[in-house]
Formats: C-alpha cells, sequence, structure tokens
C-alpha cells in the first residue's frame, strides 16, 4: 500500500508521513530539490525530487498510488505574490488532478482550507453546507483554494475518487519551519510579546489534521468535504492558556481593532523593504475580527474524527520548541 504526499516536508505534511508510517503505510514525499528536509530526517520514506508544476515529476511519482495527499501550496498574504498564489494553488493543483486520473490513483484527498469558504454573518455556524468562495471577495489565498477545491470537486463528479478537507488554524508541535503563529509562542515565552489584538479564532491540533486526512482516505465519501475544526478560544483565553502553560505572564494590553487594521495594510510594505514576516496583517486582523463559530459535526460523524482540547496542543507546543532549543 503507496501513499504520496506531496509538501511532505511542511508542518502539516511531516506529521502526515509519521501517521502514516505508524500505520505501516509505504511512504512517497514528494519535494523539490530546494526543500529543507530536516523534518523528514530518519524516516523510511522514498523521496522523490520533483514539482507540482511538472506533470512528468507528478506522474513519475504517483504511479501504482492507492492514495494521494495534496498538501503543497502557497501561503501568502502579500500582494506581489497573487501570480505565484494562482499558479501554485489552482494550477498545480489541476496538475495534480490530471495526473490522479493518468496514474489511475485509487483516492485523491485535496488539502483546502476553511477560508476556502464564504464567510457568513456572525451567528452563523460554517459548516459543509456553506459554499466556496469563488466571486472573487477574498484575498487571492483563500480564492485560490477555492477554485482549486471547485476543480476536484468537479473531478470526483466526472469519477475521480476524490475527498476534499478544510482544516481550521492549524497549531501543535513539530513546525520546522517556524509559522507566524509558533513565532507568537517563541515570542511569550522569551517575553517579547507586549500586546495583543481583541478577537477569536478556531484553532485546530496539526497531528488531529494529519490523523483527519487518513480518516478522510479511509471513510470519506466520494466528492464531499469535511471541516477538520477544533475549539474556538479567544485571544484572551490563548494567553492565558500561555500564561498557565509557561508561567510568564500574559501581556494586559491590547491594540484597538481600527489600528490594528491600519497598521496591517502598512505590514506588506514593512516586510517587502526588511524582509522581516509581520506580526499580522490587516487580514488577520480582520479574520479574528470575523465568524469563526465552525463545526467539525459532520467529520466526527462520518470519520469518527476528534481533536483534542487546544491546551494540550499549547503544552506540547511549548515542550517541543524547549526540546529543539528555540525557548
Amino acid at each position: 500500500m503507496t501513499d504520496v504526499v506531496t509538501g511532505a516536508n511542511g508542518y502539516l505534511g511531516n506529521v502526515l508521513v509519521k501517521e502514516l508510517l505508524k500505520r505501516n503505510r509505504k511512504v512517497r514525499a514528494l519535494v523539490r530539490n530546494t526543500s529543507n528536509l530536516d523534518s523528514l530526517k530518519n524516516l523510511d520514506i522514498e523521496k522523490h525530487i520533483g514539482d507540482i508544476a511538472s506533470m512528468d515529476s507528478l506522474c513519475r511519482t504517483f504511479e501504482g498510488a492507492d492514495a494521494v495527499y495534496h498538501l503543497a501550496g502557497r501561503v501568502s498574504l502579500m500582494p506581489w505574490e497573487n501570480r505565484i498564489l494562482h499558479n501554485v494553488n489552482y494550477l498545480c493543483t489541476k496538475n495534480v488532478i490530471q495526473a490522479c486520473k493518468i496514474c489511475k490513483v485509487k483516492r485523491l484527498i485535496y488539502t483546502s482550507s476553511i477560508h476556502a469558504l464564504e464567510e457568513p454573518p456572525e451567528g452563523e455556524t460554517i459548516d459543509e453546507h456553506t459554499p466556496y468562495c469563488i466571486n472573487g471577495r477574498k484575498n487571492a489565498y483563500d480564492s485560490s483554494k477555492a477554485k482549486a477545491s471547485m476543480d476536484v470537486l468537479k473531478a470526483a463528479q466526472e469519477g475521480l475518487d476524490a475527498v476534499i478537507v478544510n482544516p481550521t488554524g492549524v497549531i501543535g508541535p513539530y513546525d520546522y519551519a517556524i509559522s507566524a503563529l509558533t513565532k507568537t509562542f517563541i515570542d511569550f515565552a522569551k517575553k517579547r510579546l507586549k500586546l495583543t489584538i481583541e478577537g477569536a479564532y478556531d484553532f485546530v491540533d496539526v497531528r488531529d489534521v494529519a490523523i483527519g486526512h487518513i480518516l478522510a482516505y479511509e471513510k470519506g465519501k466520494t466528492g464531499e468535504n469535511y471541516i477538520l475544526s477544533g475549539e474556538r478560544v479567544t485571544v484572551t483565553e490563548l494567553m492565558q492558556i500561555l500564561e498557565k502553560t509557561t508561567g510568564i505572564k500574559a501581556p494586559n494590553h491590547y491594540l484597538p481593532v481600527s489600528i490594528g487594521k491600519l497598521v496591517g495594510s502598512l505590514m506588506p510594505i514593512y516586510y517587502r523593504s526588511t524582509g522581516i514576516r509581520p506580526y499580522f496583517t490587516r487580514y488577520s486582523v480582520e479574520v479574528l475580527c470575523g465568524n469563526s463559530f465552525i463545526s467539525h459535526e459532520k467529520a466526527t460523524k462520518e470519520l469518527g474524527y476528534h481533536p483534542r482540547p487546544v491546551m494540550e496542543s499549547v503544552r506540547d507546543t511549548i515542550t517541543w520548541l524547549k526540546e529543539m532549543g528555540h525557548i
């Protein structure tokens, strides 16, 4: 039984690879020749050097595969990368779909995003009845994932065995590249975090998202999507969890949302001129202020998906960051 994972060296990718190996699956990792492979060190897997932009490398990697987990993608909120997002997240997913058809892959599991869905008004719960946002009202990342998701659904209607999963905000250990949220944990532990912004979001453990992918392969219905959410917590609650976990006092100063949006609007300019990744952007502030009431009831009922509490994810993240020498 052979499983292919695109983007295998990434945050979710390396955790999924390890979960598959626990289940005695044979894993092929599709990685680029420029990829940092520290997260896959000492794992008994086949490493295929290639690119999702190349049909040749996709077909070589997918040949004989039982499952393809398509995780590879680009995440950016910087406007000058809009074309890259379109190419990598949308056009390259077309390549993956075509390669799955050519190689007669038994099942494709596509990693979409909760942000590929429309955001209903506050008070309405986001679930699998929420449509994909294909009207261009969202940013380039969200739109690229929405359009790719629609292509996967179309391919499923045409006969490809494909299932989509929509994770929310991923947290937890094994973030070798150090995402923005993991960097926030590091800065909190180093007492660098002096103020925060009011708001809330749904956070889910990377290990539960990886397990959710495997459950989608095993039990998901063709042409269906499954939201892999976790627990909705406010920023204040997250800071309190970090305080309890680390013993470090949480910041008690909050940046007004209006100022956060204004400052966030300037962050792309700051990033381009300094190369330093900003703590937040206008979009991230808007996400924290938006509708984060999200249901994973369908995944629980149909797949047996049960995410762990955020408290456990934060604790394990801090432990892993200490083990890695980051704090």
